[in-house]
């Protein structure tokens, strides 16, 4: 959406299937990081996005503290500027923000119940979908060129020269929500329970939490029974012991196969892969929307004019891949360190970063320095590269911004 937006402002024909009828569902990132903040600003529409339902995310808390308790190991209240926290937000009222604001554009369309089945090929280049609509449909859209934003189980990934590379994850994770109360911590806030790590979201009337489990552990874990899990996660998190009773079965408790790859080339003649079609991510540091959203804007940057053109060629996708790979790679480096030095060890029942000691003395060096604190709040932040949109896509806030008008194209 944020990809369509873009090259919608600059005058080019762009067409998004959507496979769903609407946003309206269950997304595990609601982040909006201060990089995309700032691109809204860009955009014209943080007046618009400052009125949708949201809680802001200051800190980051991980139990590396003796006796693994919580330490603020990011603190974005320090960063200058306007945005120094992420909105969690429902990522559906910000696609429909992006999709209202799309179709102001005369050469934007969204088809929705529209489902991408396989590419078009003519002479080794993609030149657009095969699709089919949920009431059983099927057609052919052409494109000059096709850019797969569908995810790590994108269509573009079972194309065998693009070659995905895989590195190995100790971790799987189960998502459910608990209730929040006055007086609880707030921000992002990390535990450590028997063989298990929880992350809780702050979402203002709830806790949106995952627990990460060693690797292929799932049914295991279930045989052993709810109540079981239940007790050590408030072993874990004394605070929240009286409500972990809200998860009533298995049922409330969604897994999440996590993974850790990227594709070697992220196009090939006529395709464009982006965001976790081209690299997924693991939820450390939670930056994967950010990532995917900063990939859409360098993508819009260099393909607009090569698209206006109608030249667009395999040196232009090429582009992309050159500019976003250092920075993927760059973070995925960080979450593989993460994982061998932090979240295995935890998940066998040892002392993270080599021994208890050790993490005692990172825990009081993070503790006592807002520099330290600064770093990785920077990090999560806006990523290692910062991407700007083309020019002809800023925009400043039109005075009937709170309404959009126009309805999608046919």
């Amino acid at each position: 959406m944020v990809l369509a937006l873009l090259l919608a402002r600059a005058g080019i024909e762009v067409t998004v299937l959507e496979k769903h009828a609407d946003f309206l569902r269950d997304f595990r990132g609601d982040t909006v990081h201060p990089s995309t903040l700032a691109l809204l600003d860009d955009l014209g529409l943080a007046e618009r996005f400052a009125r949708l339902p949201q809680r802001r995310v200051r800190t980051v808390q991980l139990p590396v503290g003796p006796g693994r308790s919580a330490v603020t190991v990011a603190d974005l209240s320090v960063l200058p500027g306007p945005h120094n926290y992420v909105a969690m937000v429902p990522q559906w009222d910000l696609l429909d923000l992006l999709a209202d604001e799309a179709r102001r554009e005369p050469t934007f369309r969204l088809r929705t119940n529209t489902e991408a089945t396989s590419f078009l090929t003519e002479s080794g280049r993609v030149t657009g979908v095969r699709y089919r609509t949920s009431d059983g449909r099927t057609g052919e859209l052409r494109a000059l060129l096709t850019v797969a934003c569908d995810g790590r189980g994108s269509l573009a990934r079972s194309l065998p020269e693009l070659r995905l590379r895989r590195f190995g994850c100790p971790m799987d994770a189960w998502w459910f929500r608990l209730p929040r109360q006055d007086g609880d911590p707030s921000g992002l806030v990390g535990g450590a329970g028997e063989g298990f790590l929880t992350a809780m979201i702050d979402r203002g009337d709830y806790w949106q939490c995952a627990a990460l489990i060693p690797k292929g552990t799932d049914a295991e874990r279930r045989a052993a029974g709810l109540d079981r899990f239940l007790a050590g996660y408030a072993a874990a998190v004394p605070w929240i012991a009286g409500r972990t009773h809200a998860l009533r079965s298995w049922d409330d408790v969604k897994l999440l196969d996590v993974h850790l790859d990227r594709l070697r080339r992220w196009h090939r003649p006529g395709l464009l892969c982006i965001g976790d079609a081209a690299h997924a991510m693991s939820p450390v540091f939670g930056i994967g929307i950010n990532l995917a959203v900063q990939d859409a804007v360098a993508a819009a940057r260099l393909l607009a004019g090569p698209l206006r053109r109608g030249t667009v060629g395999l040196r232009d996708v090429r582009a992309v891949q050159r500019r976003r790979r250092p920075t993927t790679v760059a973070t995925q480096a960080l979450q593989r360190t993460a994982h061998a030095r932090f979240i295995a060890p935890v998940l066998r029942g040892r002392p993270p970063l080599g021994s208890a000691e050790r993490a005692r003395r990172v825990a009081g060096l993070v503790a006592g320095s807002p520099r330290l604190r600064r770093l990785p709040a920077y990090f999560v932040a806006y990523g290692a590269l910062r991407e700007r949109p083309p020019a002809e896509a800023v925009r400043r806030p039109a005075p009937d911004a709170g309404t959009a008008t126009g309805a999608p194209h046919p």
